[in-house]
């Protein structure tokens, strides 16, 4: 899966999650490259949809939509 088709993927399931989603844990590996980690990074971090992001460890980062 290249960026493109990621973000693809990550905006239709933002659009689908409804009111009761708090987090989208979203895998994406690091041992083949960084590129997907790095546009969630830079597109999703300026998104007002989304609160913040956090990186849990290398290669899984959660899109932070409501806080607890």
């Amino acid at each position: 899966m290249n960026t493109y088709q990621a973000q693809i993927a990550i905006d239709a399931a933002l659009r689908r999650c409804g009111g009761g989603v708090y987090r989208l844990r979203l895998i994406h590996g690091y041992r083949g490259g960084t590129a997907i980690r790095d546009m969630l990074w830079t597109v999703y971090n300026k998104r007002s949809q989304v609160k913040r992001l956090v990186s849990i460890s290398e290669g899984v980062t959660e899109l932070v939509l409501r806080e607890y």
